[in-house]
């Protein structure tokens, strides 16, 4: 039988899942995603690295081109149906292309050919979209970056970045020779390569005068060129001539309420940084008078959010932590990333949709959009975080088709991870659907991510753990499903003896029935982390510690506690993966008696892997059984098992420990692939998270691996009721 009639006949569900969002209005909603890999030819090695970087739309909105500087190629994809992108191949450029810019069918591309940073080179080349070859080329002399079309189509502005050497004098610069910024016209054919005008930028800024280093370029109606010099901190203004017309400093921001330090396993947002340089990356006019940078910081500086300026340097806007701590609200925030530059806002879009003129920002390191209102240049507002890609690094908006287009570059083949990926939103009359969940409306800025087990309560509440990602934070969410989105209203940090619990690694959590509860913890003897239960009062202190008894850590592996649930006396463990002693695609289901103090186990019989490996990761007892999720490690079109079972509880009669344990009998309740398909993004890898209510709605929930070479989206929702 198919598994959704199999579904139907045990449980009942719902087609899809209860997706969280807001009030039926206008809203940007994700509605495809597209690997990149896809644009290889048959027979190319799939394995390679690919990156989807700077991206841009045909005038007619139907084709999309994008850079791909790790296979040296320009890509082409067809969106005609954007619901349904088509791959169209890629064009071979010789070089390392860095940007793209598109008038009509003809596309712009900077071509970085440097054999070493103190002789860069380049070229720019025309290419023909609708036969998808390169017509002709015009020498730079020197390495492209950035690359704009006026509006007009009347010439081209290219950044000369000829960037630094980071592993020379630790990157110090000045590092010769010093960026520009060139412009061609032009011409019937394409470009007029005798048109090449260089404008100079020596000599504008406080850092590093000698040596700029062009990163953006973007042009207004007027044909006037704004310019980025990201490591010197500062902005200039080019007319097309190459006048230099206007220049300031980017100028610098005090931040407050950020989390500076790294390495500590904790979100705490209790730190200060003053006089921070922005150093903004992208940037892009908001109208013919202000321009918008997203603040990324490379060289002493980065500031976390964007700035708008008047084109004469004044600042009519400063975000501040403002996107920051949004992101922080949805469990985006990527920890590892504190002692640096935070979320990292690199990239920066404008467009009008519905008569609102918007601006779009991209945070590198969260992996998410932000989309603000910008009607009023000096307020913009944000109305929206939406999931991206890895690493969002390049944006285009095709407002007469109600799209927004991300081109996400970080491609984790090598790790078996996700792909590279372009991801498509369309301007809707609907519900936002992301996020799922948020922390927002908490009395302080509480941080999240890394869910793991969880459980329901009879008061309608969600209690979630997440896992040792946070080894210094171990933490109880409570978790209300009845808003939407979701939202966390309140963080029970774990405690030992007043201090926060430290060699825990929380996979699973149940209720005591007393208001307090029983978690679970995998367990590493190679990091000294105990495989152990740990009963815990409703404040979060530990009260007692069960530890694994010997017989049974003979056998361990590594792979343990992924789940934990209670039936009468008796508290049942899902370990994820085969110990030593088990028959292969076999995992125990650990029982412990809490009035004998005995222990025993059953078999659960896992799948076959397709790829990699198959394990459990949560287990919860509801009527007169309990239901697992079985899961591989796969992400992707790779991902094959993502499935809910349900085994009665009549089978687990355990074994005791050396003992020959019976084999339980599960029934499929729910294969959630089409479920983690919903929101139209790739499939996650870590379902690690089911709860069932009172009323018997099951909620799942994925694990974010702490946005740790991962998007940090966390999907929150439910696949009805249980039976």
């Amino acid at each position: 039988m198919k598994p959704t009639l199999i579904a139907s006949a045990v449980i009942g569900l719902l087609a899809g899942p209860a997706i969280a969002g807001g009030h039926a209005s206008l809203n940007f909603n994700r509605i495809a995603s597209f690997p990149v890999v896809e644009n290889m030819a048959a027979g190319e090695d799939r394995s390679r690295e690919t990156s989807s970087e700077i991206i841009a739309a045909t005038a007619d909105g139907m084709t999309l081109v994008y850079t791909d500087s790790p296979l040296g190629v320009l890509g082409f994809i067809d969106i005609r149906n954007p619901r349904a992108p088509r791959p169209l191949g890629n064009l071979d450029l010789g070089g390392e292309p860095t940007s793209v810019a598109i008038i009509g069918q003809t596309a712009y591309v900077g071509v970085n050919t440097s054999p070493s940073y103190t002789a860069p080179s380049g070229y720019l080349a025309v290419i023909d979209i609708a036969t998808r070859t390169k017509t002709q080329q015009c020498d730079l002399g020197g390495q492209p970056d950035s690359v704009a079309a006026a509006k007009d189509g009347s010439f081209i502005a290219i950044a000369i970045e000829n960037e630094r050497d980071e592993d020379l004098n630790d990157g110090q610069i000045p590092q010769m020779p010093a960026g520009n910024l060139t412009m061609f016209d032009t011409a019937a054919n394409g470009l007029n390569c005798d048109s090449k005008r260089v404008a100079d930028l020596t000599g504008l800024a406080a850092i590093a005068p000698s040596d700029p280093e062009p990163e953006f370029v973007d042009i207004n109606s007027k044909g006037e060129v704004v310019v980025t010099l990201q490591e010197n901190n500062h902005i200039a203004i080019v007319d097309r001539t190459g006048k230099v017309v206007s220049h300031f400093s980017a100028g610098q921001v005090d931040l407050t309420n950020i989390d500076a330090t790294d390495e500590r396993g904790a979100l705490v947002f209790n730190e200060t940084q003053n006089g921070r340089l922005r150093e903004p990356d992208s940037v892009k006019w908001v109208n013919d008078d202000h321009v918008a940078t997203a603040n990324e910081g490379d060289y002493n500086g980065g500031s976390r959010g964007w700035t708008i300026f008047r084109k004469d340097g004044q600042v009519v806007y400063e975000n501040g932590t403002q996107f920051e701590h949004a992101i922080v609200e949805i469990g985006h925030y990527p920890d590892k990333r504190s002692d640096a530059k935070g979320v990292e806002p690199e990239s920066i879009e404008v467009g009008t949709f519905g008569g609102t003129p918007m601006i779009f920002v991209g945070a590198e390191r969260a992996s998410v959009v932000g989309v603000y209102d910008a009607t009023n240049p000096a307020a913009p507002v944000l109305k929206q975080l939406l999931p991206s890609g890895i690493g969002p690094e390049g944006f285009v908006t095709i407002p007469e088709r109600n799209l927004l287009i991300s081109a996400n570059e970080v491609d984790l083949v090598e790790d078996g991870g996700t792909r590279s990926h372009v991801m498509i939103y369309e301007y809707q009359n609907a519900p936002a659907v992301y996020p799922y969940l948020t922390s927002k409306g908490m009395s302080e800025l509480t941080g999240w991510g890394a869910l793991s087990g969880m459980v329901g309560a009879d008061d309608g509440m969600i209690y979630a753990v997440n896992d040792s990602f946070y080894g210094y934070q171990p933490t109880i969410f409570k978790i209300d499903p009845n808003q939407t989105p979701a939202r966390i209203v309140d963080a029970i940090r774990i405690t030992r003896a007043g201090q926060p619990a430290q060699k825990l690694d929380l996979e699973g959590i149940t209720l005591d029935g007393k208001g307090g509860f029983y978690v679970a913890s995998e367990g590493r003897t190679d990091r000294l982390i105990p495989h152990a239960i740990y009963h815990v009062n409703a404040k979060g202190e530990i009260k007692q510690e069960i530890p694994f008894p010997a017989a049974l850590l003979a056998e361990e592996i590594r792979f343990g506690s992924e789940g934990i649930t209670k039936i009468g006396d008796m508290l049942w463990i899902a370990l994820q993966r085969e110990w030593k002693t088990d028959p292969k695609h076999h995992a125990k289901l650990v029982s412990y008696n809490l009035k004998t103090k005995e222990w025993g186990y059953v078999h659960y019989p896992k799948a076959a892997p397709a790829t990699g490996w198959v394990g459990l990761s949560e287990i919860t007892a509801f009527g007169n059984d309990v239901y697992i999720v079985e899961r591989d490690n796969q992400i992707g079109t790779n991902a094959v098992t993502k499935h809910v079972y349900k085994v009665a509880q009549s089978e687990l009669k355990p074994a005791k420990l050396g003992e020959t344990a019976p084999v339980v009998k599960k029934t499929l309740v729910r294969d959630l692939i089409p479920d983690l398909l919903a929101n139209n993004g790739y499939v996650l890898d870590k379902v690690e998270g089911l709860a069932v209510m009172k009323d018997g709605t099951i909620w799942i929930s994925t694990d974010n691996d702490g946005v740790d070479d991962a998007s940090g989206e966390t999907m929150f929702f439910s696949i009805g009721k249980a039976q």
